[in-house]
């Protein structure tokens, strides 16, 4: 991580307000997928990590049984938070939680995550994903950017300065060892996408 998870909070709080407001296409076709990909049933429980402003666990919650939103930035939550209660969801909860302390309830169906783990280190995120295939999930949903190939270094997806994107190939090899077996790739553009991570049969 090149900044602290202070840093880090600090920076979203206060983007917290306007975050909503000019997101890319690549960005909500991601959002998109994710939420699909997820397809919970009413008996799921989904715990949405690095869960913002609320964009995928809102979208869950409508068929899900119980959705948990985790996030460092209280500024965020607070967004997520009057969401769900302009919804009338009664079946959504958000919180502070990190990526490899998620505080996650005691049984979790599906994991989600968008735009949120590029923040990691590669080392980070392999810690992360063993983190996940300890909590039992079924199911894991990441969307993020991430490269496909040689990203151009004239036209980053990401601020270099605060994020240290993945190639796919260090993802997949995470979710492997960590018991998973991919069973979607979905590119989005050549440095963003979207893995669906199944748990493995043993």
């Amino acid at each position: 991580m090149k900044q602290s998870l202070t840093d880090h909070a600090e920076r979203f709080d206060e983007k917290a307000p306007e975050y909503d407001s000019n997101k890319s296409e690549e960005y909500k076709a991601t959002v998109s997928l994710v939420v699909d990909h997820a397809d919970p049933s009413p008996a799921d429980v989904v715990l949405d990590l690095g869960t913002g402003t609320g964009a995928i666990a809102l979208a869950l919650a409508e068929d899900a049984g119980e959705v948990v939103g985790r996030d460092i930035s209280e500024g965020m939550l607070d967004e997520a938070r009057a969401k769900a209660t302009e919804r009338g969801l009664e079946n959504i909860a958000f919180g502070e939680g990190r990526f490899r302390e998620p505080n996650a309830p005691d049984s979790v169906d599906i994991v989600t995550s968008n735009f949120a783990m590029h923040h990691l280190s590669d080392e980070e995120k392999r810690e992360t994903i063993a983190v996940l295939g300890d909590l039992g999930a079924d199911r894991v949903v990441l969307g993020d950017v991430m490269f496909f190939g040689e990203p151009n270094p004239e036209e980053p997806f990401y601020s270099p300065a605060v994020d240290d994107p993945a190639t796919v190939g260090v993802l997949a090899d995470a979710f492997t060892d960590a018991g998973f077996a991919l069973t979607a790739v979905e590119p989005v553009h050549e440095q963003v996408g979207v893995l669906v991570a199944q748990r493995a049969v043993r």
